[in-house]
């Protein structure tokens, strides 16, 4: 599943194509995604896209008439065509092309979604929206720090995994980068979030801050299903340090990373770095 650094990898990938814009029309081949597509998309013939900007892990396109809201779901992705020199009409649609966002210029947003579990809103604010309402700070600004982990994670028996995978805490926290930042801090997953120190929060936090821009620079993380805009494969995967290998040696210690379900999700990581407290 395309998690923060992915859509903000989309989102910086696309804008220089579409920023500035007018778009001729909105190809709509399937409706029924997670949510219906808007109907709203249907009329946007001539707005102008002013900003396109992430919120959590939404992607949100900026119109003068309102905003374009995406999902990209468990494996939704986007790709600008018609670059080059290329026609729309040379552009094969494949089976999971479910709709082509197109511009006056001829350039084509296409967004693919096997799963189909994505989603195309339409709302005249987003960030008004009942949908943004119960949301956390983003993690890489500055409301988002020790201090606020510290004061949120009072009397919460939760594990700290899920507790730092929960929107309300903070933003676009998925299983990978939770996973990575919690071995990086040296804490158990299944600690529960109440027993973290203060100073154990503002390791956490600042790390958090440190994986996920370190996997924004280094283009997202692939997996099976993300590719980037321009064709090209993001490559933190490559560095993951506990996500993804079981049974693998730690790269600090050498002990055998392990895994279990929390919050049925598999968690990953080091007996041996990540001590439970007894």
């Amino acid at each position: 599943m395309p998690e923060l650094p992915e859509v903000e990898t989309s989102v910086r990938g696309i804008s220089p194509y579409l920023v500035g814009e007018e778009i001729a029309h909105i190809t709509i081949r399937q409706r029924q995604l997670r949510w219906r597509v808007s109907d709203e998309l249907d009329t946007l013939a001539g707005a102008k896209i002013l900003t396109i900007f992430r919120r959590a892990k939404y992607l949100i396109i900026r119109t003068n008439r309102g905003d374009i809201v995406l999902h990209l779901g468990m494996s939704g992705s986007l790709g600008i065509l018609n670059q080059a020199q290329n026609q729309p009409q040379n552009q094969p649609i494949g089976k999971h092309d479910h709709i082509d966002l197109q511009t006056t210029k001829g350039t084509i947003l296409r967004y693919n979604d096997p799963r189909k579990f994505g989603a195309w809103l339409w709302f005249e604010n987003a960030e008004t929206s009942p949908l943004f309402a119960k949301l956390g700070p983003e993690p890489l600004s500055e409301a988002f720090n020790g201090e606020h982990l510290f004061k949120l994670s009072r009397h919460k028996t939760v594990a700290v995994k899920n507790f730092v995978m929960n929107n309300a805490v903070v933003v676009g926290v998925g299983n990978i980068y939770a996973s990575e930042s919690l071995f990086q801090a040296g804490i158990h997953p299944d600690l529960a979030a109440q027993n973290l120190t203060k100073k154990q929060c503002e390791r956490l936090a600042g790390v958090i801050k440190s994986v996920l821009t370190q996997s924004i620079i280094q283009g997202g993380t692939t997996l099976k299903d993300f590719i980037q805009p321009d064709g090209k494969p993001g490559y933190f995967a490559q560095v993951l340090q506990v996500y993804g290998r079981k049974g693998e040696p730690c790269n600090a210690c050498g002990t055998l990373i392990e895994a279990k379900i929390i919050g049925q999700r598999n968690s990953f990581y080091c007996p041996k770095c990540q001590k439970l407290p007894r």
